[in-house]
């Protein structure tokens, strides 16, 4: 198994930034990826980011590109997300996850952190 543990989070003023963290642990720890997704109230949970562990390719989605970026520390099984020119839109609970194999060619996020909650005002 697998234990994901973020931080990072709090309350920044629009246009401001934030470095998420997320620090994974286990026995056997591998992943195929590992990437960050966020929800807002009434909103259904979406995808923001996520790096392949083998090569270090990323991946945005188009609502935050050039403003957030995904990096790794392998030796640390660590992933951040370093989140510049924040919006009020981006104000939701952002969760880490980790996927351990693909199936056809889509990650499998099976494991999941608890989520860091970012708030952002206008």
């Amino acid at each position: 198994q697998v234990q994901l543990v973020e931080s990072g989070g709090g309350l920044v003023q629009a246009g401001g930034s934030l470095r998420l963290s997320c620090a994974a642990s286990g026995r056997t720890f591998s992943s195929y990826a590992m990437g960050w997704f966020r929800q807002a109230p009434g909103k259904e949970r979406e995808f923001v980011s996520a790096i392949s562990w083998d090569r270090g390719a990323t991946y945005y989605a188009d609502s935050v590109k050039g403003r957030f970026t995904i990096s790794r520390a392998n030796a640390k099984n660590t992933v951040y997300l370093q989140m510049n020119s924040l919006k009020p839109e981006d104000a939701a609970i952002y969760y880490c996850a980790a996927a351990p194999s693909s199936r056809y060619d889509v990650p499998q996020y099976d494991y999941w952190g608890q989520g860091t909650q970012v708030a952002v005002s206008s």
